[in-house]
């Protein structure tokens, strides 16, 4: 798929609100790939936004999944929750249910199989060598991100066809099996690039052309971005959440509103819960998802999951084909740029 597209972006999925059909097929038009979450929708959403999108357009385009985890301890949740009370209370809502759910993970999957996609793409952990095997037989290719070797080595032990490379800088959830913080980008596709021959796509940080082509020379076959979409029309950004995107401000890694680790926007809930929240996800997704709802609502950035990779400051309010444009100009600029460096510099010199 990635050799089919004329221009070497993917839209990551923004699960959560941004992505939208609109925003997805925008940018297939403009010839990068576009991605469709699936994440927090039902199956019966999911086939409603597949059928959209494709009336929006007749180009390829991915489909995002979550691979379900396993449920935390209760206790530390409880916890939790009774560190939230304050909060809640001065917001005026009440926290919701912390339960455990696999994100309709057999009903979307089943979707995808019987309306196959190009490409379906997984988050959060590897899918098994069964799931790859069926949606291969239905002609469907298989991208599992992940931020380390060992989980490259899981991934194509269960048949993947591409690595999504998510470094350390990206915003929103780690998308491997594992949370931790991880690896910067460029060291992340020099470590992957000598440990596997599958193709890479980069994601991590990623706002201009000149990175673009960055990753490209450093082994990438297409770079991922993000928080640079954020702001065009089509996506479904909260306001609040554009505000933000455009106030000088820093980034920090959290689990303070999901149980898993993400990198957003700092601000007072971030600050003040990051240190007690535990690995809980989707239990305190849940739990904290009526503060969410009302900040949103209310306008309050304090209460709200500002997703934000570390280069939002260069966020641009652009319709998506046209920031598609942008990029692929620019990436082709800084290519001839560093190809003319190169040249000038001359062969090397032999010693004596």
């Amino acid at each position: 798929m990635l050799d089919s597209r004329p221009v070497p972006v993917v839209l990551a999925p923004l699960a959560g609100g941004p992505s939208t059909p609109e925003l997805t097929a925008a940018v297939s038009e403009a010839g990068a790939l576009g991605f469709l979450a699936g994440g927090y929708l039902s199956a019966t959403s999911l086939a409603e936004r597949l059928t959209v999108t494709r009336r929006l357009t007749s180009e390829p385009f991915g489909v995002n999944l979550f691979v379900p985890g396993e449920p935390a301890r209760q206790e530390e949740v409880a916890r939790y929750a009774a560190s939230l009370a304050d909060t809640a209370r001065h917001a005026g809502v009440e926290l919701g249910d912390p339960v455990f759910e696999d994100d309709d993970w057999a009903a979307k999957l089943a979707v995808l199989l019987d309306e196959p996609v190009p490409v379906v793409s997984f988050t959060f952990g590897c899918p098994s060598a069964e799931t790859v095997a069926d949606l291969h037989g239905v002609g469907s290719e298989v991208w599992v991100t992940v931020g380390s070797s060992e989980e490259a080595t899981e991934a194509a032990t269960a048949g993947a066809d591409v690595l999504v490379a998510q470094g350390s800088e990206a915003g929103g959830h780690r998308g491997g099996s594992h949370d931790d913080t991880g690896t910067g980008l460029l060291s992340l596709l020099q470590l992957l690039a000598a440990h596997t021959d599958l193709p890479l796509v980069a994601t991590g940080g990623i706002a201009t052309g000149a990175a673009v082509a960055a990753v490209l020379a450093a082994g990438a076959e297409a770079a991922a971005l993000g928080t640079a979409f954020l702001c065009c029309p089509e996506a479904g950004t909260a306001e609040v959440h554009r505000q933000a995107l455009h106030r000088p401000g820093a980034t920090a890694v959290t689990r303070a509103f999901t149980g898993r680790a993400a990198r957003g926007i700092r601000n007072q809930f971030l600050d003040r819960h990051t240190a007690d929240a535990p690995a809980a996800y989707p239990e305190v997704h849940h739990l904290t998802a009526p503060l969410r709802q009302t900040g949103r609502a209310r306008g309050e950035a304090d209460l709200v999951n500002l997703w934000a990779g570390q280069t939002y400051p260069l966020v641009r309010d652009l319709p998506a084909a046209e920031l598609v444009r942008r990029i692929d100009s620019e990436a082709r600029t800084a290519l001839r740029a560093a190809l003319s460096a190169v040249n000038r510099s001359g062969p090397p010199t032999a010693r004596p």
